[in-house]
């Protein structure tokens, strides 16, 4: 392998999937070029990406599990429907599988027009229920203008910190056993840990919202200890069904839009304005970082697409330069900012999470609990079955 020295590091590619170590200076090549990503996703398929008959077998217990524990009940598990593939396609499946979830939309304000037009098909064609979150703006606004303050990489976690305390408040209080995750191995399997944060740190949002914002929250949900602590006791799962179906990208898509009118997006997660504008520019532009690489690389270890498929993809331009116009003027004056003070933001060197308070497990905390810990999973254990 051509070996080209870029910033006084060994240039390296991997010959299966696109990443390189630009994406992750860290990157690791076996004797045949191939990465600890591309490796470490054949351990995720096999683990949790069961063969065909082996699959069909845990999807129908999974249903029947469900079904069974939601009797009674006005519904029998809770999806989070966001409008983009994944969980619109889980939420069809959802009605094929006779299902009964309760569907909750998180409203951040940055939805899209198409993102709206999608969530209406899909609720109005499958008859779900819609329970929808609404924060209020200034006080989401704040929080983002906080984390853009802050340098840190994953902005997106408080969208997704909000959602999965919704789900899981709406489940205590429903006595809904069930979440159902449009999360899944084949097309989300590979991203580098250090373009993420772990999504339910409550501590660090708070923390950031204190140091930089410094208001009470008042509608943000937070998920924390004594919300986590009573749906593990209530027996609350979330699991992920499109991990026990063939599920391919290209497929769902097409059944979306013979089934429901659904309409494609153009990129992973772009149903939000915000996320289309982080993707394409923030991203790329402080932190040096093209998601598409992340999920094409996963898309070629499914063997969705190939890897001269991905590489073309990546040949085109990350962002279209009239829509990139038109949504950086829409994003700084919805977030009221001036174009001075948003760029000193992106020329500010970016800080790790770490840099600011995050949570630490309850075992480090009170390391006595370690001691207890695995009596507990017995005794859980005990108490599901």
């Amino acid at each position: 392998m051509e070996k080209i020295e870029r910033n006084e590091i060994t240039y390296k590619q991997c010959v299966h999937c696109v990443l390189d170590t630009n994406d992750d200076p860290a990157l690791m090549l076996d004797d045949q070029g191939v990465c600890n990503y591309c490796r470490n996703y054949q351990k995720l398929e096999a683990a949790f990406v069961p063969p065909v008959q082996e699959a069909k077998r845990k999807l129908t217990d999974l249903i029947e599990e469900i079904k069974i524990a939601g009797k009674g009940n006005q519904y029998d598990s809770i999806l989070g429907l966001s409008g983009g593939v994944d969980s619109s396609y889980l939420a069809l499946k959802a009605k094929h599988w006779g299902l009964r979830p309760l569907i909750v939309h998180f409203d951040n304000g940055w939805n899209s027009e198409l993102a709206v037009s999608n969530i209406e098909k899909i609720i109005s064609v499958l008859g779900f229920d819609l329970h929808t979150l609404v924060i209020q703006w200034e006080e989401f606004r704040d929080l983002q203008v906080a984390f853009l303050r802050a340098s840190v990489v994953d902005i997106e976690m408080i969208t997704d910190h909000a959602i999965i305390a919704t789900l899981y408040k709406l489940a205590l209080k429903l006595n809904i056993k069930f979440i159902l995750s449009g999360t899944n191995i084949v097309t989300e399997a590979i991203l580098p840990q250090h373009w993420i944060h772990h999504k339910a740190d409550y501590i660090h949002i708070r923390a950031i919202q204190k140091q930089f914002v410094n208001k009470p929250f008042k509608t943000y949900p937070l998920l924390n200890v004594k919300t986590r602590v009573q749906a593990d006791l209530k027996g609350i799962r979330s699991v992920s069904p499109l991990n026990l179906i063939p599920y391919n990208k290209d497929q769902a898509k097409e059944e979306l839009q013979s089934e429901l009118g659904w309409r494609d997006y153009g990129g992973k997660h772009y149903e939000s304005v915000f996320t289309r504008f982080y993707q394409g520019y923030i991203l790329p532009k402080k932190f040096n970082i093209d998601k598409r690489r992340a999920h094409l690389a996963t898309l070629i270890c499914s063997k969705q697409i190939t890897r001269e498929q991905a590489l073309a993809e990546l040949a085109k331009p990350i962002y279209d330069p009239a829509l990139f116009q038109l949504d950086y003027d829409f994003v700084l004056k919805k977030l009221r900012l001036e174009k001075s003070e948003f760029e000193k933001i992106m020329s500010t060197p970016p800080k790790a999470h770490s840099d600011y308070p995050v949570e630490t497990t309850i075992y480090d905390r009170y390391p006595v609990l370690k001691i207890a810990r695995p009596l507990w999973k017995i005794f859980k254990g005990q108490l599901r079955e």
